[in-house]
Parts: C-alpha cells; structure tokens; sequence
C-alpha cells in the first residue's frame, strides 16, 4: 500500500492549494527546519476585502540566519487582535461566518510565543474544518540532512513514505534520480482548483471581489466563511 507524504513549509493563513495538498497526502511534514523567511508567507498572508488586499502580518523577533521553529512572536505589538478584527470586519456577513469565528476568536486568545506552533494550529483549524484526516507532523522530529533533496529524501524515509508529493517548483531543485534510489516516486502537485476544496461563490463572487489587481490563489479564510467545507464536493 502507497504512503504518500507530503512536505511543506508552515504557511500563515494558507491557500486553498495548500490544503489541498494535504488532503492528498497520507502523511504531511511542517518543515520547519529550514531558515526563516521575513515577510513571505511564514509569518503574513493577505485577505481580500471589498477595497482589494489587506495584508496580515505577525510580527517576529527575528535574528538572521534562524530556523523558522526558533523565531519568536513580538507579542509587544498588538497583532491578534488587529488580524481577529480584520476578519471580522470584512466576513461578518459572509453566510458561515456565526460557525466559524468563534474557532478564530479562540485561536487569537492563545499565548503564542513562537511562529511555527501558530502556523500548525492554523493548518489544524482548517483540516478539521474541511474534514481533512492527513496525519501531521513536525520535520523538527526527525534527523535529516540540509541539503535540499536529501532532507526531503531523509524525511520521506523517516514516516516511511514510498511516495513523495512535490509542489510543482520542486522540479526546479529536485535531484529525482535520489529519489529513485531511494525507492520513493515522485508526484507533483499543482496546486489546481479542480478539487473539492472550491472557491467560495456568494459573498465572494459578488461584484466588489472581482477583477482584484494581483488575485491568483483563492483563499482559506473566505472560503471557510463563505462555503460550509462539509458540503464541498458531495
């Protein structure tokens, strides 16, 4: 039987691609033992609302070159609760949105003092919205190398996975002939809509959504206030 696993690094607010990806796995590793990167998507994500994007950022205590499972909230600032207004602002009309604040709310009240377990709650929030089952885990438990291919490789053995699920840039850097050597097939995703994880329609579809300059990935936030995740696809 084919274990396939998945490796990705700990987004903030992910995009519906993301989940995707992990709904397709067996196994899905955070990897979050790689450098950290300062306002990419590991610590701020956008929204949109009807004026176009807003952009959510955490802020982090950060020491460069560091491990993205070492960097440290600045929790001086008052981020939670600007993020936590923020989605009730532009979603408090969406149709879903009574069932699924109060998970945020919850999510915002915690006492987050690193990036990478915040990122990990999030993921776990939204898989259990849309009934996602795939097993998660941290790459920080396992012993892997640092180079590119042999960490993947390296983790792909660690959960005992014979198939390996890529993002689609990941044959830009992928030695595929280790992978073979190993014994593990490579698939790739690509992040397509064509899933059961849908772009919301309603609120979102509406006139004020469309035509936002730089749109290209929906997102999870509209889609989890917008769209009931367990009538997605039935």
């Amino acid at each position: 039987m084919t274990v396939r696993v998945a490796i990705h690094q700990p987004q903030y607010l992910p995009w519906l691609g993301y989940l995707d990806k992990l709904d397709r796995a067996d196994v899905f590793v955070l990897l979050d033992t790689v450098q950290f990167r300062k306002n990419e998507w590991q610590n701020r994500n956008r929204i949109r609302t009807a004026q176009g994007w807003q952009y959510l950022t955490v802020p982090v205590l950060h020491e460069f070159p560091q491990r993205l499972d070492r960097v440290r909230i600045n929790n001086q600032t008052d981020w939670r609760r600007k993020h936590l207004q923020a989605l009730e602002t532009h979603y408090r009309k969406a149709p879903h949105y009574d069932r699924y604040v109060p998970q945020f709310r919850e999510l915002y009240a915690g006492d987050w003092d690193l990036l990478a377990p915040l990122n990990g709650a999030i993921v776990g929030l939204f898989a259990e919205a849309w009934g996602i089952t795939t097993k998660v885990l941290s790459a920080g438990q396992f012993a892997a190398r640092e180079e590119q291919t042999g960490r993947l490789v390296d983790l792909c053995k660690a959960v005992g996975a014979d198939c390996y699920l890529a993002g689609a840039g990941g044959r830009d850097y992928m030695n595929l002939q280790e992978f073979e050597k190993a014994g593990i097939a490579v698939e790739f995703h690509g992040g397509s809509r064509r899933t059961r994880l849908h772009e919301p329609s309603g609120i979102q579809r509406r006139r004020d959504y469309r035509g936002v300059p730089g749109f290209r990935a929906p997102g999870v936030c509209p889609g989890l206030f917008t769209v009931y995740p367990g009538d997605v696809g039935r």
